[in-house]
């Protein structure tokens, strides 16, 4: 079974001792991967990221936990800990996500972005297993749900429901066969790893609201961190984000083909 989800606290870099600690909502690991990697390629320096769902990185951040800077997968949970005292200040909106419906390449439903297939799939009784991020403390399952109820699904579908922990074990569940699809981050379907198992559609802004991506420094930040943090708003870093489905605050208006 491919996993390519990283878990709370792993260490994505070699010099685990002296990197400082970043923690970075679980959808953007591929982009950020592709950004550390530049990063560290033209300066010399080194981060230690962790993937996870943002709504845990809060919890731990509140319980001692030595970030020095945290990537959310919504604005709201960079708010509630600048609020309580536990970043510099309110940080900036790095990206905006986008949501897609995918299916592993041997399922039989049918993918469209109003996700009348999916219905179909549900009414036909074929739909056993589907798989969003848990609502509870992941952005993107909380946009899932959103989603699935503003096209009337949601009571129908919550027994079939699968959650993973954070946004790419929701994608992981979706890729490996395990359930018949899923609504994962457009970021982690645009991954090559994902495209060579999996189909999807990108599925339209108006049927969630809008995932404003914020990040913000702790006040230990080291210099390290506070370079890789003007990095990330860079235009090379852009590009990458772009890359991974991403739209921008400045560009918000523009798709992926």
């Amino acid at each position: 079974m491919l996993v390519f989800f990283g878990v709370t606290l792993a260490i994505s870099t070699a010099n685990a001792t002296e990197a400082p600690a970043i923690a970075a909502a679980a959808n953007i690991k591929f982009a950020l991967d592709k950004i550390v990697s530049k990063f560290e390629q033209e300066t010399g320096l080194s981060v230690r990221i962790s993937y996870g769902s943002s709504g845990n990185f809060v919890s731990q951040i509140q319980h001692g936990a030595p970030f020095e800077m945290m990537l959310s997968a919504d604005e709201f949970y960079i708010e509630q800990l600048h609020q309580a005292g536990y970043t510099q200040d309110a940080g900036v909106i790095y990206a905006i996500g986008r949501l897609a419906l995918a299916a592993p390449k041997q399922s039989q439903m049918m993918l469209d972005e109003e996700l009348i297939g999916l219905g179909q799939f549900i009414t036909d009784g074929k739909l056993k297993r589907f798989a969003i991020a848990n609502p509870e403390h992941a952005p993107y399952g909380e946009r899932a749900q959103e989603v699935l109820k503003a096209k009337g699904l949601w009571d129908v579908i919550q027994p079939r429901l699968i959650l993973g922990e954070n946004a790419s074990q929701a994608a992981q569940f979706t890729i490996s066969g395990s359930t018949q699809g899923g609504i994962v981050p457009l970021s982690l379907v645009l991954a090559p790893q994902f495209m060579t198992l999996a189909n999807y559609v990108v599925i339209p802004d108006h049927l969630y609201e809008p995932l404003y991506q914020r990040m913000a420094l702790m006040p230990n930040a080291s210099q390290t961190t506070t370079h890789f943090y003007q990095y990330i708003q860079s235009p090379q870093s852009q590009q990458i984000l772009r890359e991974f489905g991403f739209n921008l605050p400045n560009t918000a208006s523009e798709t992926v083909n």
